[in-house]
């Protein structure tokens, strides 16, 4: 059995390499950052773990041994799923790792945007010794949240935001609003969520109904004075108009965990802004979380090839074609 990691930019595999030991199956790292460079150089693999190369159909009908195509991480819009289970090739992610890291994160980019810190800081930095520069700034408490996607990263914002005596509505076509009524979270539309909320976290996964979600007619309906937050990925907002937005001051500020190109583009207007703050899409990341990741992908791919049904399998459908127990 041989298991390739098709990209990786990991200081050490030998997490995976550990786990993968276990049944005495062969770990073949790669660097292989297009389709063409998986089929040339994963063309016998049984197991994918995957990082950031997009994994095609191509890819799949090349690699006729593979079964099972493991992601680093939680989203799966680099996959085709929907070839992948036509394939007989089990999706596995990684949806629980950094539940703690990137609520966190998230609500460390809500407080720091709300008091101005990032701002003020600068502002010593070049000498104004002067707190009124940041006016107006107003009291958190009894202020609406708005969370847009309320899976586990999106409850558990809440959960943590709720000591701090907010009010906390959601979005979530998925989740039942009964539920979400008994955790202390208003469920409500989307456009009703987006004129009310006076905070904004977005923490839904990248798919077709959600590319470009924020755009222009909807960054239009959120208030002046809204905070925009995004810790999931770039595309679901068009950044385009998300400057726009900022410049026109449409909504008041925004912070930024992942961009739809990253690396930031050099001159990225969004570098420059004074009300936007930046990190490098590493919401995801700690020590613990960053063990946990590659030991369950590792751990995923070991699952199938014993003939295990894994862990974390995205598409059940794939079972319909497969045998495993």
């Amino acid at each position: 059995m041989k298991i390739y990691v098709t990209d990786y930019d990991y200081p050490s595999l030998d997490i995976e390499r550990s786990e993968i030991q276990k049944i005495n199956a062969q770990f073949i790292p790669t660097q292989s950052h297009t389709a063409e460079e998986v089929i040339a150089n994963c063309r016998d693999a049984d197991a994918l773990l995957n990082q950031y190369t997009i994994i095609t159909n191509e890819v799949m009908e090349k690699l006729t041994r593979l079964k099972v195509i493991c992601r680093y991480g939680v989203g799966i819009d680099s996959i085709d799923i929907e070839a992948a289970s036509a394939h007989g090739i089990c999706v596995v992610n990684v949806p629980d790792y950094c539940i703690d890291e990137v609520s966190n994160h998230a609500i460390a980019l809500i407080m720091t945007c709300w008091r101005k810190i990032a701002y003020l800081n600068t502002c010593i930095r070049s000498g104004i010794w002067d707190y009124t520069v940041a006016r107006p700034l107003h009291r958190f408490r009894g202020c609406k949240l708005g969370i847009v996607g309320f899976g586990k990263i999106g409850r558990e914002v809440a959960r943590k935001m709720q000591p701090f005596g907010l009010k906390i509505m959601a979005y979530d076509p998925y989740f039942d609003a009964g539920d979400m009524t008994n955790m202390g979270v208003t469920s409500v539309p989307f456009f009703w969520l987006l004129r009310e909320a006076d905070i904004i976290s977005v923490h839904t996964p990248l798919t077709e109904e959600t590319f470009h979600l924020f755009n222009e007619e909807t960054f239009t309906a959120m208030k002046e004075t809204a905070i925009f937050i995004n810790t999931s990925r770039g595309a679901v907002v068009e950044e385009v108009a998300l400057v726009h937005a900022l410049q026109q001051k449409k909504i008041a500020a925004a912070a930024i965990d992942v961009l739809e190109q990253e690396p930031i583009n050099q001159g990225n207007p969004l570098a420059a802004m004074d009300n936007v703050v930046l990190t490098p899409h590493f919401s995801w990341y700690s020590e613990e979380s960053e063990k946990e990741l590659k030991h369950k992908v590792a751990m995923g791919a070991c699952e199938v090839l014993l003939g295990k049904i894994p862990t974390y399998l995205v598409n059940r459908n794939v079972l319909e074609n497969i045998s495993l127990r």
